[in-house]
């Protein structure tokens, strides 16, 4: 399907609103039924009709269809987090004695989704090196049922070799599930290469202004049909119907804003590369990445993300090179207008949690929509306020 008619007409019936342009936030909590067999039939078909917002909204229903499609997925879901997501999407797929692998270094909350609460179900885990298919096939017992990927993954961006892990998993009759916000739709599409599950936070690009938490599940009709009769509808997973129209207005310019990072990144990492106080750049799309090859291979782009090794003699020299950035903002998440950082350090020397495996002179960079020149002379000042060069 062409992405422009995805982005400005996919799910939307306009004859159906009095041709509005936008589609109308449809605030209803619950819907009438002109006859009790109306409702039996909208009841036992609740996923395709519109009996209570908490399983389908009209508002929220136009979305499912744009991010489907983005996705090149039959049908998603549309969930309160990218937490919510990666969580509903792996229960659905899970049971007690089963057993799980994962990619080294995940996101944190799948990590503690992972490590801490499957434990107290009875379901056994293993961290892998997913650069490697060998390691991954290494760990699969007969009682594996989940291999979940992160691709690139959080902070260092290792990548995973998309169509090798779901021939893999196929064989093993394994269900694959990615966690795809590093790239968005617009530079990967892991169905394409036989994953089965696909979950975004799509706090960050696809909605892209920093205003609204949401999650995403994309996969085959099946699929999502077995996790909205299950965890969706069990466990309340909905968005607002309001929050769905702000990310359907995010929608209409994605491509244009994950491209606009993308470009500006690139700009950025050649800089930072040959900087004298700059100890190496981690970005997927740098000659020097090891997987650069395979890079290239599955992803159209990175978007704004990269990781800088900063050249530093002590954490002071961390704290004083961050603290004196002005225009990326110190933060959680990407995607949105705004440039963000967020160093590793934070999370060394915390009180009563363990550090990170990240070393401390990381610092991961998002690059927003603002000027490339603008964001450079950030870095200028920085720079000499850690040493003259």
């Amino acid at each position: 399907m062409n992405l422009d008619d995805i982005i400005t007409h996919q799910g939307e019936e306009r004859e159906k609103y009095f041709n509005a342009v936008a589609p109308p936030i449809i605030q209803s909590s619950n819907f009438v039924f002109d006859s009790i067999q109306d409702m039996r039939d909208a009841i036992a078909n609740e996923m395709h009709h519109h009996v209570y917002t908490r399983g389908n909204n009209p508002t929220v229903e136009i979305l499912r269809k744009k991010v489907a499609a983005l996705e090149k997925a039959e049908d998603a879901l549309i969930v309160s987090s990218g937490a919510t997501a990666i969580a509903a999407a792996v229960l659905s797929n899970l049971e007690k004695g089963d057993h799980i692998i994962c990619v080294q270094k995940p996101y944190s909350w799948t990590y503690k989704l992972i490590s801490q609460f499957l434990n107290r179900f009875g379901v056994s885990h293993d961290f892998v090196d997913g650069r490697s298919i060998k390691n991954i096939k290494e760990k699969i017992k007969d009682n594996t049922k989940v291999l979940f990927l992160e691709s690139p993954n959080s902070l260092t961006f290792e990548l995973q070799d998309l169509e090798a892990c779901s021939h893999l998993a196929k064989a093993h009759s394994i269900t694959t599930i990615i966690d795809n916000s590093h790239c968005s739709p617009i530079f990967q599409n892991p169905i394409d290469y036989g994953v089965d599950i696909v979950v975004h936070s799509g706090t960050k690009y696809i909605n892209g202004h920093s205003d609204v938490v949401v999650g995403v599940i994309c996969s085959s009709k099946k699929n999502i049909e077995k996790i909205f009769h299950s965890e969706y509808m069990t466990l309340g997973m909905n968005i607002s119907p309001h929050d769905a129209a702000l990310v359907i207005r995010g929608i209409r310019t994605l491509p244009i804003r994950v491209k606009q990072s993308d470009q500006t990144a690139k700009i950025l990492v050649e800089r930072l590369e040959s900087h004298p106080k700059v100890e190496k750049v981690i970005y997927p799309f740098s000659k020097s990445f090891p997987q650069y090859d395979l890079a290239k291979k599955q992803m159209k782009g990175n978007g704004g993300l990269l990781t800088l090794a900063l050249k530093a003699s002590s954490k002071e020299e961390v704290y004083t090179f961050c603290d004196s950035i002005k225009r990326f903002l110190i933060a959680v998440s990407w995607g949105g207008y705004e440039s963000l950082m967020i160093p590793s350090i934070t999370f060394h020397d915390m009180p009563n949690m363990e550090d990170s495996p990240i070393p401390w002179n990381y610092i991961r960079f998002y690059v927003g929509l603002e000027d490339v020149e603008y964001l450079w002379e950030d870095f200028e000042n920085a720079f000499k306020q850690i040493n003259s060069y």
